[in-house]
């Protein structure tokens, strides 16, 4: 049965299929430690679904296995943006609708086994990265991302918890060593140890969960990031390793890789709608987005983008215009910096 499984899970578009026993996940104590610290910010549903994620008989009553699967979203470097970063797993199509489709396919197989099971796609009180690691799809790696040694750190996770019973497959061996190479990576310092990310110092956090004002301190930090940020994933020496992705969905499109930085605040709220359809950009809406280019343009923004920034300084949302006025005042300082320097 569990062979069937895979087969149908990599028919259907997974590189990596493996089960785990549905227990109480390893880390769930250092879970609650976490959200005690208020190191999840302002993820408030992270509190809210704790015991669920403690406790996976909470989620899915009489649940005996976990499916986990891992696909691969990496595209070469082919797929840069032309002015502002964009993390590589946002380029492409939403991976929620494309890996949520195939899920299905696997549900409506386990059905007919008999099975009753909950799907999920980094959308569920799940402590994902833990079932992971004690199936083996990968370890944890100092970043706190799961790291695969053919996929190296770019791959989706998804889960299946079933009350079919099926065998498990053994846990992945750390092969970190002594390498620090993504907490040396962090612009903030968001890594705070080994294993340890304070959420509220890390750029992917405050350009896609934060909702509100980006901290006046972080805001240089940003650089020209203007959703996620991969820079522990790159720092990886296990990503020497990556291949392309053998799924076109995640390709990067036009939307994430031929705009400038001042295009995106031209957007009217029905063309930001348009253009980042079944992408995983429009989840932070407008003003959270165009929030995040108004901070890159303040940290790499030259004169010649003022008058878009001036533009946006009056926009009727207010996270909008906020952060436009501060990125007009950071461009006018680098200016005046360098009339004076050129006086001297």
């Amino acid at each position: 049965m569990k062979a069937r499984i895979v087969r149908l899970a990599q028919e259907v578009g997974f590189d990596v299929c493996r089960v785990v026993r549905c227990g109480p996940p390893p880390h769930a104590n250092e879970f609650e430690s976490w959200i005690d610290e208020g190191a999840h910010g302002e993820m408030d549903y992270m509190r809210r679904g704790a015991e669920k994620r403690r406790n996976p008989q909470l989620v899915l009553p009489g649940a005996r296995s976990v499916v986990v699967l891992a696909m691969n979203y990496f595209q070469g470097d082919a797929a840069a943006a032309k002015e502002g970063r964009i993390a590589r797993y946002a380029r492409g199509d939403d991976y929620h609708d494309v890996i949520e489709a195939k899920l299905r396919k696997i549900d409506m197989f386990l059905r007919e086994l008999g099975g009753e099971q909950k799907c999920y796609v980094d959308t569920g009180p799940v402590l994902e990265r833990d079932f992971a690691a004690e199936a083996g799809i990968g370890w944890h790696g100092k970043s706190t991302m799961l790291i695969n040694e053919k996929l190296g750190t770019w791959f989706f996770l998804a889960e299946i918890l079933t009350t079919l019973e099926l065998e498990p497959d053994a846990p992945a061996r750390d092969r970190c060593g002594t390498c620090m190479r993504c907490i040396d990576a962090c612009p903030t310092g968001a890594i705070t140890a080994p294993h340890k990310l304070d959420a509220r110092k890390c750029i992917s956090y405050l350009t896609i969960e934060h909702k509100s004002s980006i901290p006046l301190e972080q805001r240089p930090l940003i650089g020209d990031r203007i959703f996620g940020c991969d820079d522990c994933l790159e720092a990886c020496p296990w990503n020497r390793f990556a291949q392309v992705s053998r799924e076109s969905a995640f390709a990067a499109r036009r939307s994430t890789t031929a705009f400038t930085l001042r295009d995106y605040l031209r957007l009217t709220d029905a063309e930001f709608r348009n253009l980042f359809r079944n992408s995983p950009i429009k989840r932070i809406k407008r003003r959270g987005f165009l929030r995040n280019v108004c901070v890159a343009l303040g940290n790499v923004g030259e004169e010649s983008d003022l008058p878009a920034l001036e533009h946006a300084a009056i926009d009727p949302e207010p996270l909008i215009a906020e952060h436009a006025q501060w990125a007009i005042a950071q461009i006018r300082a680098r200016s005046t910096s360098s009339i004076l320097a050129e006086v001297h």
